[in-house]
């Protein structure tokens, strides 16, 4: 089946500023969204994400390479392409004189959606907003306006939904409400594109993760088969005596005393397993109390990456 987005070696180079040097904000880029798939598109401030967006959304042309939505080459055949694609924007974009329900007739309009077949109080109520759809939309919250981003960008029923950072500054209830419309999407068959900076909503949320570091992919794998790339794992050790020093053992890469009788031991799983660690401490003399261990996670994942494609 074809992927839900299709990308090959998509690149774009801006000109310099004043004469500077060019910057290239996207190198090569590859990769495809599977159909029905909550796919993580993730990196740091300025890697290109926000680029390989607004190229998708027409809003950006490319350099070079070839892109395309639901089957749809984005040049080839970009009116398909725009409508195969709903795109939430960091930014909040709407008249702010317009109600929500206005705001929502209006996009519905743009896209030719006739007005027997439009949603837009479905949708209001989709995104629990429908008790406000005749307020002006300058009187909502920020977490209001929010989910009325979403709810605009599905509008003309779009395939493919591209989240660029929907959370942000939105609060842990709203947060929530908005990730149980956006499952409920994708177990109705949308594709959902998400973009974040809360690491641990990617790794609940992604059935696939894309890391993107100075224009370039530098992982793409299954939620899982990523998490699990770290190497590195923690293990607390409540030991029978107060420690005036941690001991030290070549299976150990950090250790640290937290409070009197708390050794935090890091160690590389690849090297050595977590019997070989408390056998270390045995070793020194202490007897074992208790023991809590941390699993890396994604965060450690994608810092590990990033600091080593930097």
């Amino acid at each position: 089946m074809t992927a839900a987005i299709s990308i090959r070696d998509l690149s774009k180079t801006y000109a310099g500023v004043k004469g500077g040097p060019p910057k290239q904000a996207l190198d090569g880029v590859s990769f495809d969204v599977p159909r029905g798939s909550i796919f993580g598109l993730l990196g740091p401030n300025g890697a290109g994400k926000s680029t390989l967006i607004n190229i998708l959304a027409g809003l950006v042309n490319k350099t070079s390479g070839s892109a395309s939505i639901w089957g749809f080459d984005i040049d080839q055949h970009p009116r398909n392409a725009k409508a195969s694609i709903g795109i939430v924007n960091q930014e909040i974009l709407f008249d702010p004189f317009f109600t929500p329900v206005e705001t929502l007739e209006i996009q519905a309009g743009l896209y030719g959606v006739p007005k027997a077949q439009r949603r837009s109080l479905e949708l209001l109520r989709a995104v629990h907003l429908e008790d406000k759809a005749n307020a002006y939309a300058r009187t909502l919250s920020g977490g209001m306006k929010r989910r009325l981003m979403v709810a605009k960008a599905m509008v003309h029923s779009p395939p493919v939904l591209v989240l660029d950072e929907p959370t942000a500054g939105v609060d842990i209830e709203l947060r929530q409400q908005l990730w149980t419309y956006v499952r409920s999407l994708n177990d109705a068959g949308v594709t959902v594109v998400l973009t974040t900076h809360y690491l641990e909503e990617a790794e609940e949320l992604c059935d696939r993760i894309a890391i993107i570091n100075h224009g370039r992919v530098i992982a793409n794998e299954p939620t899982a088969d990523l998490v699990g790339k770290a190497q590195e794992k923690i293990v607390a050790v409540t030991v029978d005596r107060d420690v005036a020093a941690p001991p030290q053992n070549a299976c150990f890469e950090k250790i640290v005393l937290k409070g009197m009788r708390t050794l935090e031991i890091t160690y590389s799983k690849d090297r050595v397993n977590a019997g070989e660690v408390l056998g270390a401490v045995q070793a020194d003399g202490y007897g074992i109390v208790d023991v809590s261990t941390k699993e890396a996670d994604l965060e450690d994942v994608f810092l590990s990456l990033t600091r080593a494609a930097g």
